[in-house]
């Protein structure tokens, strides 16, 4: 179902706690129960695990060595990854954990159902754009040969073994690891008997159960023309993710062009849809990471049809370049 909204709405006075995320915050008070919470930096973001109903700290310090554990598997980064591993082997098969082909192929179906607009080989063209001191465009003859390795449908897997037929082809799983390693966090503290907890890698929010008062998460959504305490509404979740993506973030314009992370594959420019921002309720981590992104590179029709396709999505606001904002699916946003 989609409901426009119209033109924004009046920004939100909100009683807040400001994190790391980007897009997306907590309507946050003091719980009057039992409750802990830790922040650290992992993933190059900033991490928060919150459990309601709890004094036990070891369940905590378990949660973020689960969630560091998983970082040493994922990132592209970290040398001895598995996915480091994958994209130094040079086309040789290389044998990972069973995580990791969990989220890759993962990346593959989302490849599939975006027609690959989604494309987790896009390691080669992601790493060449410079969001820190220097901010210009690559060399156009490196972009090149950059992008003629994206092409997610080169991935071979064979039982818990990984090979790129392209030798050249990087992976990298940015766009939905996060998500993924959220989805684990929560699994095991579900197992170990938590019933109310919040966790927020770097703005991807995962929850188990309601708030301590029994009442819905409540999650305010950035407005991407406004600055950064600006909002343009508040969605209530319950035991579900919401993940957020938007051009608005790590931005810099050189020669004329607005340079942000999101990258069309087909192109290897930054995606250029008439979504500016997208905020997505499913009921794991991974798949709302994954839409989001997709929603940013599809566009709002395209976008319509692939929520209404994807297991899991239960709703999304996306904000478009006039200003508009759009609700699909069956969630409570005001």
């Amino acid at each position: 179902m989609l409901r426009k909204v119209g033109a924004f709405l009046p920004v939100l006075v909100l009683i807040i706690t400001l994190s790391g995320c980007d897009a997306l915050t907590s309507q946050s008070e003091v719980s009057p129960i039992e409750q802990i919470s830790e922040t650290r930096l992992f993933l190059s973001t900033y991490c928060t695990i919150t459990i309601h109903g709890s004094d036990d700290y070891s369940l905590l310090n378990q949660a973020f060595e689960l969630l560091e554990e998983l970082e040493a598997l994922l990132s592209m980064t970290i040398e001895g990854s598995d996915i480091y591993r994958i994209n130094q082997a040079g086309g040789m098969p290389v044998l990972v954990d069973s995580r990791t082909i969990e989220v890759i192929l993962a990346g593959i179906e989302f490849g599939e159902l975006s027609d690959g607009l989604f494309d987790i080989s896009i390691g080669r063209l992601s790493r060449l754009l410079d969001f820190g001191t220097a901010q210009q465009s690559p060399d156009p003859a490196e972009w090149l040969v950059a992008l003629v390795t994206v092409d997610f449908r080169q991935i071979a897997i064979e039982g818990n073994t990984v090979r790129l037929e392209n030798p050249s082809a990087w992976i990298d799983l940015g766009a939905i690891a996060k998500g993924y390693i959220a989805d684990e966090i929560a699994d095991f503290l579900i197992a170990h008997g938590v019933t109310s907890a919040f966790i927020e890698l770097g703005g991807d929010i995962t929850t188990i159960g309601n708030r301590y008062d029994g009442n819905p998460w409540r999650i305010a959504i950035r407005n991407p023309f406004g600055d950064a305490d600006d909002w343009i509404g508040v969605m209530e979740i319950t035991d579900s993710s919401v993940a957020a993506s938007g051009t608005y973030e790590r931005t810099f314009e050189d020669g004329g062009v607005l340079y942000h992370h999101i990258l069309n594959p087909a192109t290897g420019m930054p995606a250029n849809s008439d979504v500016v921002s997208a905020t997505v309720v499913a009921d794991n981590g991974l798949t709302a990471e994954g839409l989001s992104t997709i929603a940013i590179l599809a566009g709002s029709n395209k976008a319509e049809y692939i929520f209404d396709n994807t297991p899991g999505f239960i709703g999304a606001v996306l904000v478009l370049d006039t200003e508009e904002v759009l609700v699909f699916g069956e969630i409570v946003f005001r």
